[in-house]
């Protein structure tokens, strides 16, 4: 509530800080106090300069090189375009169906504004503006060279400014040059700057994916991207930042070899030595740090107060994790003891919701929520056991399992003919993490995943997140993984950190050697940080700018296409008919626009 509030409080703010400056600029406008090249409209700042034409007709002199880069930027442009329709059409149509707010649909996230935007840091916010400001150079600068390739005049250059931040410039071809030039040319003139952008992004992200993450590792021991408030390892000091490099004086290199270590310590208290070379004592306990509402040991989790803590199962202590899960595996059914109470509860995968038209939606009458026990008489103690055991390498899609389970009259058994792939072989459940719907943890660390992030930007690929096997493999994937990152914890459970670049307290997580390793972390990170957010920038307004609808050069690309498709027509008010088309295309995208946006804070 209080980061929620603290928001809104600043985009206030800034809104306010808007207006402040739209009138004061409009009263200095309309009494002429500013220069004849500075135009105001509202919060919108132009600022014209005639300065650079003769640069860009020197530029201009290979015609036939930029013609020909330009026809390829007119094939892609139009391939983007098209995508760009059917997918915010159908990301309308799923909001509007499932009008779900999220971080990532708040309105207040679509705006390239560090520190408004909860994706965009304060922190990098010199890299993100430079990335912008090369972002309206290559995209405008693209068009003015056209008009000159083309003979199109050219009135005047600029930059938008919204307030005091660049957002945006632009080449302002004279009209009547311009209409007087064939449609090829305009055609080639519009997507020149989307062409730059996309060649600038594919530039910039080799040098990222190549030398410089190549130089990049990740720090020796395990990365805490925080500690949850009130469990062991807060309470010992541990913060987001920290790495912990040794386990009971066992050096640690990794996560895998923290958990080795932590699991080679009987003794609930274990010492642990900090990057710093500080040494904490952290007294273990299995402590309550995610929980279902309505789960079966009757626990809920509240992020602002002291989580509650597991004590027994059945009757015998459990002070770590591991204690826990040999109990559990023990009992299909128990008394609990917890800092909340005592519980008797089953034990295993807690199953939310049926999967519709799945396994057990089709062939039984069961009805969630329950919890599954054992799968064929294999112990089943929490959502890991019941992917692993219904695995491809054990089964296949219609063999038969039978599943035991606890529902509200008590245990019972049924058979059921799986569904899925050869791959993964389902049963048709919507399954909770955790054993009963509550994850547990005897430390309370909350781990930074900094080799995943690394191996997202083309680093070691072994160090992939689930599901993003597929992604590492191609520059394209690659591509498409460095457009996610920033908005990761809003994507996948296993990144739950935004990644926004090597800066701050995440620095810490990676060391730097390789082949630029002579110039120190600070250059390099910087360089990684500048690239990663030039190319993030760049393809971003490619992309925006490929979207059929006028201002935006995919409007102008579809009234192009649609001069040349009516021509071929048999119609006498040809204008007409191409004036409709854009025009339905465009509200539509507008419409759409206006749905995904703002749709799930209204419905």
């Amino acid at each position: 509530m209080a980061t929620s509030s603290l928001l809104s409080n600043t985009l206030l703010w800034v809104l306010v800080g808007i207006l402040a400056y739209s009138v004061v600029m409009m009263g200095l406008y309309s009494r002429g106090y500013l220069p004849d090249a500075v135009r105001v409209q509202g919060p919108l700042t132009t600022i014209h300069t005639k300065r650079g034409r003769t640069f860009l007709n020197w530029l201009s002199r290979p015609r036939r090189l930029w013609r020909a880069w330009s026809n390829l930027g007119v094939g892609i442009a139009v391939v983007v375009m098209v995508a760009m329709f059917g997918f915010l059409v159908f990301s309308a149509l799923a909001t509007l169906q499932s009008p779900v707010q999220t971080a990532a649909n708040q309105p207040s996230n679509f705006l390239i504004i560090p520190g408004v935007n909860d994706f965009l840091p304060l922190a990098v916010a010199p890299e993100i503006v430079f990335g912008l400001l090369v972002a309206l150079v290559v995209h405008e600068g693209g068009h003015g060279l056209l008009c000159r390739v083309e003979d199109i005049d050219i009135d005047s250059l600029g930059v938008v400014l919204l307030a005091l931040i660049p957002v945006g410039a632009f080449v302002e071809p004279d009209e009547e040059s311009q209409s007087n030039a064939d449609r090829g040319a305009r055609s080639r003139m519009f997507a020149a700057g989307v062409t730059n952008n996309f060649a600038v992004t594919a530039v910039v992200f080799a040098l990222l994916f190549g030398p410089v993450i190549a130089s990049i590792t990740p720090a020796a021991g395990l990365a805490v991207g925080g500690a949850y408030q009130g469990a062991p390892a807060a309470d010992a000091g541990i913060e987001s930042g920290d790495r912990i490099t040794a386990v009971a004086g066992q050096s640690v290199a990794d996560p895998a070899a923290f958990e080795s270590a932590l699991a080679a310590v009987d003794d609930p208290t274990v010492e642990m030595t900090l990057a710093d070379g500080e040494t904490v004592a952290v007294e273990r306990r299995v402590t309550a740090v995610g929980a279902v509402d309505g789960n079966p040991l009757g626990l809920s989790v509240d992020p602002e107060g002291e989580p509650p803590a597991i004590t027994a199962v059945a009757g015998t202590e459990v002070r770590t994790e591991a204690e826990f899960r040999a109990a559990a595996r023990d009992h299909e059914f128990a008394t609990v003891t917890t800092t909340e109470g005592t519980v008797e509860a089953p034990l295993g995968a807690y199953v939310g919701a049926l999967t519709e038209n799945g396994a057990l939606d089709n062939q039984t009458d069961l009805a969630a929520p329950f919890t599954i026990t054992r799968i064929d008489g294999e112990r089943i103690v929490d959502y890991d056991d019941l992917t692993t055991t219904l695995s491809g390498d054990t089964y296949d899609p219609g063999d038969e399992v039978t599943l035991r389970l606890y529902a509200a009259d008590g245990f019972e058994e049924v058979t059921v003919a799986l569904g899925g792939t050869d791959a993964n072989p389902l049963i048709g459940v919507s399954v909770v993490r955790g054993v009963s719907g509550v994850v547990v943890d005897d430390l309370g660390i909350e781990r930074y995943p900094a080799e995943a992030y690394l191996a997202l930007l083309g680093g070691d690929a072994g160090d992939l997140p689930p599901g993003f096997g597929g992604i590492a493999g191609s520059p394209l994937g690659l591509v498409y993984a460095a457009l996610l990152l920033p908005l990761a914890s809003a994507v996948s459970a296993a990144l739950p950190y935004n990644f926004a670049g090597f800066y701050g307290r995440w620095a810490g997580f990676y060391d730097v050697t390789g082949p630029l390793g002579a110039l120190g972390e600070g250059p390099v990170f910087l360089l990684a940080n500048v690239l990663f957010w030039t190319g993030w920038i760049n393809i971003q307004l490619g992309i925006f700018n490929c979207i059929p609808g006028y201002p935006l050069d995919g409007g102008r690309l579809l009234r192009m296409g649609a001069e040349g498709l009516v021509s071929r027509l048999p119609v006498s008010d040809r204008s007409r008919v191409v004036s409709t088309l854009t025009t339905s295309v465009g509200l539509t995208m507008l419409a759409a626009l206006l749905v995904v946006v703002f749709a799930p804070s209204v419905l």
